[in-house]
C-alpha cells in the first residue's frame, strides 16, 4: 500500500471528513486539461487509422472508464492522490503509425503492449530502476514537465489578454486573502471575462451513453514491432516514470507494483473496445498532488476520487460531456492550468537545485525536459531523466560527497 507523507498520528480515514471544495476542483481542472488538448491527439490518431465513429467513440470510452476506474479505486485503496490517463505521446505515434495497420491488428498489438506494461510493474523491475534515479533529478525532471505550463500563463496573452490577465489578477489577490480557493477564484474569474471577449461556447453535444464496440484482436509481427513495442517504452518511460516521480517529489512513497500493475491490467481488459493503454499521468497528477488540491497531503486523495468520478462520467456519455470540455476556450485553460501547477512548479524547482552534490545531473534534467525534444517517439521526460542521471554519473562517480 502506498504510504502517505511524514507525519504523526494519522487519523482514520473519513470521506465524509476529507471532502474538500479544492480537491473537488482540482479534479475538475485536471480533467479539463485532459480532454481540452490530448484528446485532440486522439481524435486526430483515430482519424489517421481510418476508424469510424463507433469505433472512435468506443475508444474514448475505453481510456476514460479505465482512467477512472483507477483514479477512482486506487486513490481510494491507497489514500493518495493517484492519477491516471491515456498516453498522449502513444496518441501522437499512432497518428503517424495507425493507418498503416489493419484495426484488428492494431488492437493485437494494444493488447499485446498492456501486458507488456502489465508485467513490468508486477515485477517491480520498473519500480527498481526508478528509486535507483537521485531525489534532486526527479525534482528536476517535474520542473520541466510544468514549465511549459507556466509559461503558458504568458504565451496565452496574446491571443486574450484581457482574460489572461484579469484571471491572473484574479488568482493574485485570491492567494493574498483566501489561499486555498485562489484557482477556483481564477477560474470564475476566467470563465466570466471569456463570455464577454473571446466568447464561451459551451457545447453538450447530442445522443446518450456511448455503446462500446468489442473488436477481436488480430496478432501480426509487424504490429508488435511497428506498435507494440513503441508503445510500450512511451508508456513506460514517458508516462508511468514522470507519473511516479510526480508522486515521489510531491512526499509520497507509491507502491509501484500496485499502480502500474492495476493501470496495466484495467488496459488489458480494454484493449479489446479500442483502448492503447491506461497510464500513470504526468502534468495532470500535479495538479492532484499539489498543495492547492489540500494543505493537508493526507486529504489529497479526494482530488483522484473527484477525477475518477468525472473521467467515468465523460467516458459514459462522451457525446455531451467531451464537447463541453473541448468547447472552453484555450487560453482559459491555460491560465487555469498555469495557477494550479505554480506550487507544484516552486517546489519541484527547489528540490532540484537545494542539493549541490547532484545539481549538475539536476540541471540537465530540467533542460532536456522543459526542451520539449522527442527522440525515436519517446518524449522529453524520458530523455531528460537519461540524461541527468549520465550527467551526474559522469560527473560524481567516485568522488567523495560534500558535507
Amino acid at each position: 500500500m502506498t504510504a502517505a507523507p511524514q507525519g504523526t498520528t494519522e487519523p482514520r480515514p473519513s470521506l465524509r471528513r476529507d471532502v474538500s471544495g479544492p480537491a473537488l476542483l482540482a479534479g475538475l481542472v485536471c480533467v479539463a486539461v485532459s480532454f481540452s488538448g490530448p484528446l485532440v491527439v486522439v481524435l486526430a490518431a483515430a482519424k489517421a487509422g481510418q476508424l469510424d465513429a463507433g469505433q472512435t467513440a468506443s475508444w474514448i470510452w475505453a481510456v476514460s472508464i479505465g482512467s477512472g476506474l483507477s483514479c477512482l479505486l486506487l486513490s481510494w485503496w491507497t489514500r493518495t492522490p493517484v492519477i491516471a490517463a491515456w498516453s498522449t505521446p502513444g496518441a501522437a505515434l499512432l497518428v503517424t503509425s495507425l493507418g498503416e495497420y489493419p484495426y484488428r491488428e492494431a488492437v493485437g498489438a494494444f493488447l499485446v503492449s498492456s501486458v507488456a506494461v502489465a508485467l513490468f510493474g508486477v515485477t517491480g523491475l520498473f519500480g527498481r530502476l526508478i528509486r535507483a534515479i537521485p531525489v534532486g533529478i526527479v525534482n528536476a525532471m517535474l520542473a520541466g514537465i510544468l514549465f511549459s505550463f507556466g509559461a503558458g500563463i504568458f504565451t496565452s496573452l496574446k491571443a486574450a489578454p484581457v482574460l489572461v490577465l484579469g484571471s491572473f489578477a484574479a488568482f493574485l489577490a485570491a492567494r493574498r486573502v483566501v489561499p486555498r480557493y485562489a484557482v477556483p477564484v481564477a477560474l470564475l474569474a476566467g470563465g466570466l471575462l471569456a463570455a464577454v471577449t473571446v466568447g464561451l461556447p459551451l457545447q453538450f453535444g447530442h445522443g446518450g451513453p456511448v455503446r462500446p464496440e468489442l473488436t477481436v484482436p488480430q496478432f501480426s509481427w509487424a504490429a508488435m514491432v511497428g506498435l507494440a513495442l513503441p508503445l510500450t517504452i512511451v508508456a513506460l518511460a514517458s508516462q508511468n516514470a514522470p507519473g511516479l516521480g510526480i508522486m515521489r517529489a510531491s512526499g509520497y512513497e507509491p507502491d509501484d507494483r500496485l499502480l502500474i500493475g492495476a493501470t496495466g491490467g484495467l488496459s488489458v481488459l480494454l484493449a479489446p473496445f479500442g483502448s492503447p493503454g491506461v497510464n500513470l499521468a504526468a502534468i495532470t497528477a500535479a495538479i492532484c498532488t499539489s498543495p492547492e488540491s489540500h494543505p493537508d497531503p493526507r486529504r489529497r486523495y479526494i482530488a483522484g476520487m473527484s477525477t475518477g468520478v468525472l473521467y467515468i462520467l465523460i467516458g459514459s456519455f462522451a457525446g455531451v460531456l467531451v464537447s463541453l470540455f473541448t468547447g472552453l476556450p484555450a487560453a482559459l485553460i491555460a491560465v487555469v492550468a498555469g495557477t494550479a501547477l505554480l506550487a507544484s512548479f516552486q517546489g519541484s524547482l527547489a528540490g532540484a537545485t537545494a542539493d549541490e552534490y547532484g545539481r549538475d545531473g539536476a540541471v540537465v534534467t530540467f533542460l532536456a525536459t522543459a526542451s520539449g525534444m522527442s527522440l525515436y517517439g519517446i518524449g522529453s521526460a524520458f530523455w531528460g531523466l537519461l540524461f541527468g542521471v549520465a550527467t551526474h554519473l559522469v560527473l560524481q562517480t567516485g568522488r567523495a560527497r560534500k558535507s
